[in-house]
């Protein structure tokens, strides 16, 4: 960071706070509960995640490119929720709402990490399913455990890049007046308006990313989808064409329950009371994870058959 820094110009004060204060919820009764009940979410994310890895790593049927990207969606899963609720519960249970400097952005870094990688990990998903069903002949050539491994590779090294950038241009501003958060954990935006030097490059970059994280997955999505659609088209009768579409309705319903919240969050922002935003903002955040198993152990033959399979071994 300090090379980051001296980039900038060897002449520049920054005033960097010891601490900042998370402001977490004003004037809501029994918010407490709420806190509460998001413990009880990422118990079960941990488990369902836990669940999930183990069954793909123990058989060796699921070993497959698919199952690849599947594996890493819960291993992103299982370390966002890590990442992101313990720290909310200790702010907001426990009222430990005061964080170092350097912690706060740590804490940025790992939060944001894993949540642009859910997002990434969603457009690898909606490309096998896209080639599964526009080219089936050639699925196995197209899609490999190579290609799998790398396209997620490149995906973690550009999130990772991308939010090393975000913090370094947050250790270039001087905080010279108010040190509350108004968020329930670090988050970019609400960090870099407080402070009182030229925040243009922090401001371009909140505008960046939910474009490159947000919108555009989005848009990858519905276009492999379009095309998917296209296809189903042309298969003539109906049974083959609901066999097809129902190897979709997982990943499908892992789209939905990660992308509409966080979209009315974007797309209502300006008009939503702060704690609302926060509560919408925090389940955006941390449902997923803990659905995204319910729905690939509900939704998919193959990992309920692995889990009956290594229940009647157990025995």
């Amino acid at each position: 960071m300090d090379l980051f820094n001296s980039a900038l110009g060897r002449n520049i004060t920054f005033v960097r706070p010891p601490y900042f204060i998370i402001r977490g919820f004003i004037g809501t009764p029994n918010i407490k509960y709420y806190y509460v009940f998001l413990f009880f979410v990422y118990v079960f994310s941990v488990l369902g995640n836990s669940a999930v890895m183990a069954v793909i790593y123990l058989d060796h049927n699921l070993r497959t490119p698919k199952y690849v990207a599947v594996f890493n969606l819960a291993f992103v899963d299982l370390l966002g929720s890590s990442a992101l609720v313990p720290k909310v519960l200790d702010v907001s249970l426990f009222n430990h709402n005061v964080i170092s400097y350097n912690n706060c952005l740590t804490f940025f870094f790992f939060s944001f990490t894993y949540l642009s990688m859910q997002t990434l990990n969603l457009v690898a998903l909606s490309y096998d399913r896209l080639v599964a069903i526009a080219f089936p002949l050639q699925y196995h050539v197209k899609v490999t455990h190579r290609f799998m491994f790398s396209l997620i590779a490149s995906f973690w090294i550009f999130v990772v890049f991308a939010v090393l950038v975000a913090v370094g241009l947050l250790t270039r501003l001087s905080f010279c007046d108010s040190l509350v958060i108004n968020s329930y954990f670090c988050d970019h935006g609400p960090i870099y308006r407080l402070a009182c030097n030229d925040n243009f490059p922090n401001d371009f970059i909140s505008q960046l990313f939910p474009v490159i994280f947000v919108w555009l997955p989005v848009l990858l999505i519905v276009s492999s989808y379009l095309c998917i659609g296209y296809m189903l088209s042309k298969i003539t009768t109906v049974q083959d064409r609901a066999k097809a579409f129902k190897t979709c309705t997982a990943h499908l319903s892992l789209v939905a329950v990660y992308f509409i919240p966080i979209l009315t969050i974007f797309t209502l922002a300006s008009k939503i009371d702060p704690n609302v935003r926060i509560v919408n903002w925090s389940l955006a955040s941390i449902f997923p994870p803990m659905l995204n198993p319910i729905i690939y152990v509900l939704q998919t033959q193959e990992i309920r058959g692995s889990l009956r399979k290594l229940l009647k071994m157990r025995r």
